[in-house]
């Protein structure tokens, strides 16, 4: 005769109660995790291993070891599986570090003609030179197995991650000047109607300048097609396209007025610059201060351009370079993504010189509209 079973006392506290019915309601959650926080619950509310077992379709032994568990470890624990011996593993841990330094050189200081590793060209190179470095497991190392031993090391030797290095000792200082001239137009924004009714301080233009080359002259070879309801809702346009050549935009943007001063050319060397610096000359009354926020380019220290700014009145031009790699300093980079986004994006013209005239039309657009470029990140922080 077969003894009675007996029912074993289970108390789950309130929060255990809670992070289990959290566990059941889980999308995400292992199934084994959600099957076992149910037997547990179950059988809470009815302690009977048969009768758990009938309600969720498991035997019950299944629910009486659950419950054993969850007895001798707590109720959350019972959630997971048990810790398994499993086989040895084959591959040791010194040949996983092995091959982890090897992944972190490059192929091509290997003899490779590969810039990179690929992770099928990496378990070749280990299965041939393993076992000569003293690691005999890795003689049938297969690409799975390399990508499991790097993913676990977080290493990624197929892939390149960009970074910017720091060249300028002198960042700092260079923009703080930079944000100084930024904050020299907010008090100019400030004061620009006192200003206007006195006149008695020195009239002062803040232009920020850069150049814009190698923008594309593209002709199409077939006319496109305008959009047709119920047929295609875009414009169409032939896949082939012919080249015209490039040409280089030479702007500036006026700090305080928004007024955009431009050129467009087909190089952008010191004579083209100086020929922007004469346009510049030109707009501005004598009697004005123009400050120049632009990059170090050579044709901004060339001797030619030294050599006009000598003949010009003291003071009349003043420049501030952008520290190097700080391109983002210069508000005019803003104007340019304005400008590619908006003009730029998918023309077609047919010559260089259309394009020269549509740019230059862009500008008279918007020096219709001036909209005045401020800038605000760190500027109280300027010294």
């Amino acid at each position: 005769m077969t003894a009675w079973r007996r029912v074993i006392a289970l108390s789950i506290g309130e929060d255990d109660l809670a992070k289990l019915v959290s566990v059941t309601r889980s999308r995400t959650e292992p199934a084994s995790r959600v099957a076992r926080a149910r037997m547990l619950l179950a059988y809470r509310d009815d302690p009977s291993f048969f009768a758990v077992g009938r309600a969720l379709g498991v035997h019950h032994q299944t629910v009486q070891r659950c419950v054993e568990r969850a007895l001798a470890c707590g109720p959350l624990a019972a959630l997971d599986d048990r810790p398994r011996p499993g086989k040895e593993p084959l591959i040791t841990v010194e040949a996983k570090a092995w091959l982890a330094a090897l992944a972190c050189q490059k192929a091509k200081d290997l003899g490779y003609p590969h810039e990179l590793w690929t992770t099928r060209l990496l378990a070749r190179h280990a299965r041939e030179h393993g076992p000569a470095e003293g690691h005999a497991c890795l003689g049938k190392l297969v690409q799975g197995t390399v990508c499991k031993i790097l993913n676990a090391q977080e290493i990624k030797p197929h892939k390149v991650r960009y970074y910017l290095e720091g060249r300028d000792p002198e960042f700092k200082e260079k923009m703080a000047e930079v944000l100084c001239v930024y904050r020299e137009v907010k008090l100019l924004k400030e004061t620009a109607a006192a200003a206007k009714k006195t006149k008695a301080r020195k009239a002062v233009a803040i232009v920020s300048y850069d150049e814009k080359p190698g923008i594309q002259a593209i002709a199409t070879t077939a006319p496109d097609l305008p959009p047709e309801p119920g047929v295609h809702p875009t414009f169409g346009r032939d896949y082939e396209y012919k080249r015209c050549g490039t040409v280089s935009l030479l702007a500036g943007i006026d700090l305080v007025s928004g007024a955009v001063h431009a050129l467009v050319k087909d190089r952008h060397r010191s004579r083209e610059f100086v020929e922007f610096l004469q346009l510049l000359d030109a707009a501005y009354p004598a009697h004005t201060a123009i400050k120049l926020i632009l990059d170090n380019h050579s044709a901004h220290v060339s001797k030619e351009t030294k050599a006009w700014l000598a003949d010009r009145p003291a003071g009349r031009f003043e420049f501030t370079f952008t520290p190097k790699h700080g391109s983002w300093l210069n508000l005019v980079e803003g104007f340019f993504s304005k400008l590619a986004r908006s003009v730029l994006r998918h023309i077609r013209v047919a010559s260089k010189q259309q394009l020269k005239d549509r740019i230059m039309a862009a500008m008279d657009e918007f020096n219709r509209h001036p909209v005045v470029h401020t800038w605000s990140y760190k500027l109280d922080q300027a010294a």
